[in-house]
């Protein structure tokens, strides 16, 4: 099978990536990114070819989608905040990238898609665990984007037949998942933090809770989505139901370092959520071999990682 990965250079789909290259089954991995968030070096040593482009290039689509058994779109303008800053190029890149790789497939051999959603599309429903038929309420630009590319996929397939799964991922976390930008993930901002001694930022209290989930169990599901070819005509939430607070997770990089570590509480983030947990009943009946690495688990690889590039 021929397999793209939109977004592929970034931290999930060169994870993806590196699963899938020489797996039994798939005879070629191509990767299209802008290296905009992505970057070439993650894809060191993966046999996978990358072709750099946006995925709002329907030209270059239309090069690298036909004869593709499968496509992960993982593609995205990412992070909350860089969404209220620029909300026009966070919806291109999400919503419309999103129209633009469906319109791909649906125009040379109609592969299955497998397109990355967010948790964020719960927004201001407080309402936890958070179902997958519980009202969406975006808070963000990014949230409101994220929710359309989902849509989007969903109404492909009833409209076209077009074979899709849309999952909402819950705070993935993992090696690869840069901290040295301003919009990084609060996983990578604490442990580049803690490994330099330096205070950990807190937005707001700490009190505030998420649903973490290792890179490794996401690329677990993710591979065995495509070798299954699983479809589902609605949204999945990609998490396993824990919740966490950051103070509680400060505690667990604590232990893992074997020394404290300082705080520096600062005002809460406009578009930020309160508390976020998924309710893994879908997940589970489309991924009943799938088991979840642990967070504490997922915090030791990753650490390690981080001091094997330091």
């Amino acid at each position: 099978m021929r397999i793209i990965v939109t977004g592929g250079a970034g931290f999930i789909g060169a994870n993806v990536c590196t699963e899938l290259a020489g797996s039994a089954g798939v005879d070629e991995v191509v990767v299209v990114d802008d290296l905009s968030t992505g970057r070439r070096a993650n894809l060191a040593g993966v046999d996978a070819t990358l072709v750099e482009g946006s995925i709002l290039d329907q030209g270059l689509l239309d090069e690298v989608v036909p004869g593709a058994g499968a496509i992960i779109h993982l593609a995205a303008r990412p992070s909350v905040p860089r969404s209220l800053e620029d909300p026009m190029a966070s919806h291109d890149a999400n919503a419309t990238g999103t129209m633009t790789v469906l319109e791909a497939a649906r125009r040379h051999g109609r592969p299955q898609v497998i397109v990355a959603s967010s948790s964020s599309v719960y927004g201001a429903n407080p309402e936890l665990p958070k179902r997958e038929d519980m009202v969406a309420m975006p808070v963000s630009p990014y949230a409101a984007g994220k929710l359309a590319a989902e849509s989007y996929a969903l109404a492909y397939h009833q409209s076209f037949g077009l074979p899709v799964l849309a999952f909402r991922f819950f705070n993935v976390f993992g090696p690869l998942q840069a901290a040295d930008h301003d919009y990084a993930a609060v996983v990578p901002i604490f442990l580049a933090a803690a490994l330099r001694g330096d205070p950990l930022p807190v937005h707001g209290d700490g009190g505030q809770t998420r649903d973490f989930t290792y890179v490794g169990t996401v690329v677990s599901v993710l591979t065995d989505a495509v070798r299954r070819s699983v479809t589902s005509p609605r949204p999945v939430n990609l998490a396993f139901g824990t919740r966490v607070s950051l103070l509680e997770l400060i505690e667990l990089i604590e232990g893992q370092l074997g020394k404290p570590v300082a705080r520096l509480h600062t005002d809460p983030r406009p578009g930020d959520v309160r508390d976020s947990q998924a309710d893994q009943s879908a997940l589970r009946r489309l991924f009943p071999d799938i088991e979840a690495v642990s967070l504490e688990q997922g915090i030791r690889s990753t650490l390690e990682w981080f001091r094997s590039c330091s």
